[in-house]
């Protein structure tokens, strides 16, 4: 019979996602967090502060959300046994 998912590698040696989180924490997390800074301000210089709030807010709960899924990343397991036992 074919198997429909690959099977770990002899050594056990897998993806170490504690090491890309970490990268993308330390590396692009801020990146973005500055570009978004530089848009943020070239707008206020033009006079557009209500375009500018308003991206403002999408941004933050857009940030909420990625924030709440990291969580769900390191907490699942724990609400998943909490909840069903």
């Amino acid at each position: 019979m074919m198997e429909l998912a690959p099977s770990p590698s002899p050594g056990g040696q897998g993806v170490n996602t504690d090491k890309v989180l970490g990268f993308f924490v330390k590396n692009i997390v801020p990146i973005l967090l500055a570009a978004l800074g530089v848009i943020f301000i070239g707008r206020a210089g033009k006079g557009e502060m209500s375009k500018v709030m308003t991206s403002s807010a999408i941004a933050i709960v857009g940030l909420l959300f990625i924030a709440g899924a990291g969580a769900f990343f390191f907490f699942g397991e724990y609400l998943v046994n909490l909840i069903f036992g």
